[in-house]
């Protein structure tokens, strides 16, 4: 900044050969990288001087401008004097942004748990292989539903729209029927179902699945809390899936340390990560999940082929509704009050319905609490991911609220769209999409799909192991 370089002074030649390096090397950025340079946190002397260049750039051109009396020369120069105040605005604003990010306190729980979870975010995972551009992309695919972005003025212009356009293409069936006979009378017993179809795309689902293999590699590494990830040992079909569980532990039969089912409000695992935070956002912004019981916790589920969940109610340690999603391999999901294990991993009930990869199947009301439920063994690799909100009498004890899900709002169907609000018929068409009768189980129907590789191991823990050799880490899920 001075001139000098370690107490030697440089010479004129050598400044004006920086000079031209740093010349050469913006010009080969383009907009979007430009500001992801500008928009990383600066102290305060550094953002006023960023600032102050950058309005002294604005004003020059702005006086450039008026000073040019030619009609055809005042057309062309308005048309870059509009181009590069708007650049001028959007870098201020990312650089403001970026500042009061770096300073609010409240911030601070955000970002030391950013710290591990932006890692995994859908845009980063693969981050060796991708460029920064591409990652923020991603990154906003994600959050607001958008996805192929054209320009950044573009994207700010219409990202409101396209995200509208994703969200009217989602496919909703709610009027599941099943009637039972249940202590003396008869209950639809899935009644509260709702499957949502084409929630996350193709982009989406793989982002998605590549975190997934990445906490997968961590928690093999020890390098997960202790019950963040399990891998039991597959002694017979059907036993042996894979769990990860973030927010709370939960147990599923006593334990031993003599633990019942439910909640350990003693036990920390990881808390959630980005991408889960993203996805958890999407549903609540696109009315499948209510505002008032947006999950704070989750379990992965990794299904190798035979891999199955036998008959079961979700604890009421949970809250309802909760959800499950699906990816990689379509299966179905049997319901009914009671159902019969027909042999390792293979089970028989009244209602089957096929989960198609990319949904979100809700549970609520009867399809919660009076029938119970089960995955038969899945004819190829799966993962399902289930978000619940824990019972605030049941959360554990060194539980810290994150502050990044706090007021999610649904998408108002006021907002403008490019297109009007679907008629009833057309509606109605939407809800029986991708859906099958109940009267009889449809095949399951594998949907093949690329196995997602990763690169080398370069990721920090995502939270402490309490394996021998590996430190605790003294952040609290």
């Amino acid at each position: 900044m001075n001139g000098t370089r370690f107490g030697v002074e440089v010479s004129k030649s050598e400044k004006t050969s920086v000079k031209e390096d740093w010349f050469s090397i913006l010009k080969g950025l383009e907009l979007e990288e430009i500001e992801e340079v500008l928009s990383q946190a600066f102290c305060d002397r550094c953002q006023a001087n960023l600032h102050a260049r950058l309005q002294s750039i604005a004003n020059r051109k702005r006086t450039n401008k008026l000073s040019i009396s030619s009609p055809d020369s005042t057309l062309s120069n308005s048309t870059h004097e509009k181009s590069a105040e708007s650049y001028t605005t959007s870098i201020q604003e990312s650089i403001s942004k970026s500042t009061e990010s770096y300073k609010t306190p409240q911030n601070t729980h955000s970002r030391i748990q950013n710290r591990y979870a932006d890692k995994f975010s859908p845009s980063s995972v693969n981050n060796k292989h991708s460029n920064s551009s591409t990652q923020s992309k991603s990154n906003r695919s994600l959050d607001n539903g958008t996805h192929g972005f054209s320009s950044m003025e573009d994207d700010l212009q219409s990202d409101e729209q396209k995200e509208m356009a994703r969200f009217s293409n989602v496919g909703r069936k709610t009027n599941f029927v099943h009637f039972e006979r249940v202590y003396g009378k008869n209950v639809n017993v899935v009644q509260g179902l709702e499957l949502h179809t084409r929630v996350f795309n193709a982009e989406e689902q793989k982002k998605i699945v590549e975190s997934v293999y990445e906490f997968q590699r961590l928690g093999q590494k020890g390098r997960l809390r202790e019950r963040t990830y399990t891998e039991p040992t597959k002694w017979m079909r059907g036993k042996g899936r894979i769990t990860i569980q973030f927010g709370c532990c939960y147990n599923y039969a006593v334990d031993k340390n003599g633990n019942p089912p439910g909640i350990i409000r003693e036990e920390e695992v990881d808390p959630l990560p980005r991408v889960f935070k993203q996805m958890i956002k999407r549903m609540v912004r696109w009315q499948i999940l209510p505002p008032t019981c947006i999950p704070n916790s989750c379990i992965v589920n990794i299904y190798e082929e035979g891999d199955c969940i036998p008959p079961h109610i979700d604890h009421h340690d949970f809250l309802r509704p909760f959800c499950t999603t699906s990816f990689l391999t379509e299966c179905n999901i049997l319901f009914g009050s009671s159902l019969k294990i027909a042999g390792p991993g293979e089970f028989v009930g009244p209602v089957s319905i096929p989960l198609p990869v990319g949904s979100v199947l809700i549970l609520k009301g009867n399809g919660a609490d009076v029938a119970k439920h089960c995955v038969p063994a899945v004819p190829a690799k799966r993962i399902s991911i289930t978000f619940r909100k824990m019972d605030e009498s049941k959360i554990p004890y060194g539980y810290v609220p994150d502050p990044e899900l706090h007021g999610v709002r649904p998408l108002s169907l006021k907002t403008s769209s490019p297109s009007p609000s679907p008629s009833p018929s057309h509606q109605k068409q939407m809800e029986t999409k991708e859906t099958s009768s109940l009267s009889t189980p449809p095949p399951r129907v594998p949907i093949s799909s690329p196995s997602f590789g990763v690169g080398e191991d370069d990721f920090p823990t995502l939270g402490a192991s309490l394996q021998k050799g590996h430190k605790k880490n003294g952040y609290k899920a």
